[in-house]
């Protein structure tokens, strides 16, 4: 079994389809079905389902993906180590929550990549529990989610602490009030939607419009058309509020405080750039 084996494998496995996958490698489609074919041969073992919507992985299938993630991180991390290991360079592979993207972390990247311009910064945005599966399957080195965790292979510490409040168009309703309007959220995995939710059950409300977005310009834009109302960090809305586009309220005290933390696997390999991006960050 060869590592190339392994990372069409894992293209495969992620795409859940060969044709994605031999775009994602950049190869043509037959090759990646042959290694495929080839590699359930040489183990006499099938790793996927074929069906009609895509690839599913076997139950020997996902157990060779555990172990492909571990050798294939561990692969590119010895290659990491010799490369780029007196000076802080090289990729930096980064996730965000939305609101922590666009209100905290560009200063905060800006003074890192002037300090440090050799290292290769990227970043995505998610939401908590997407973000965590990147980081636990080595597709990202760390990424800033909300907590606390509890999770046996992942290290955290706190990077930003948040209040979270009502937003809505300018108005004089009370919070009960507004609350009875839809609510307009980021998809199924944003951790305020969870929490709105036990607010409406605490305030005796039993049913609610949600309204799902994929951008915080989508959900600040349809607050302040009067759309409807959210629970967003308080910075995230500073801007605007001033303006008189929107305003806040503050919840009650238990649906207020939000940490944001920043995450990374235990057994993840501390290039120089990663660890100067940690110091950096604390030091910030």
């Amino acid at each position: 079994m060869e590592s190339g084996d392994l990372r069409v494998f894992q293209a495969v496995a992620r795409e859940g389809s060969i044709t994605k996958a031999a775009q994602a490698l950049n190869y043509v489609q037959s090759n990646v079905t042959n290694r495929i074919q080839q590699l359930e041969s040489q183990l006499e073992t099938q790793l996927f389902y074929r069906t009609n919507r895509g690839m599913k992985l076997t139950a020997s299938g996902k157990n060779l993906l555990d172990y492909a993630d571990k050798i294939l991180y561990l692969l590119d991390e010895a290659e990491k180590s010799t490369r780029f290991a007196e000076y802080p360079k090289g990729p930096l592979r980064l996730g965000a929550l939305e609101t922590t993207a666009a209100i905290h972390l560009p200063h905060l990247m800006a003074g890192y990549h002037k300090k440090f311009p050799e290292v290769n910064l990227s970043l995505i945005t998610g939401d908590t529990h997407a973000l965590l599966q990147k980081v636990l399957h080595y597709e990202l080195d760390g990424a800033f989610v909300y907590g606390p965790l509890a999770h046996p292979d992942i290290e955290q510490f706190a990077a930003f602490e948040e209040e979270l409040v009502l937003v809505s168009e300018p108005c004089d309703s009370s919070l009960k009030e507004l609350l009875t309007r839809p609510l307009l959220f980021f998809s199924t995995g944003c951790s305020h939607r969870a929490r709105a939710e036990r607010l409406l059950l605490e305030e005796g409300i039993n049913k609610n419009n949600i309204m799902e977005f994929g951008a915080l310009e989508a959900i600040l834009g349809g607050v302040s058309a009067g759309l409807g109302v959210s629970l967003l960090p308080k910075s995230s809305i500073a801007s605007l509020e001033s303006r008189g586009d929107i305003c806040s309220r503050r919840l009650p005290e238990a649906y207020r405080e939000i940490n944001i933390l920043f995450v990374y696997r235990r057994d993840f390999f501390m290039t120089n750039a990663f660890q100067t991006f940690i110091d950096f960050m604390k030091v910030k």
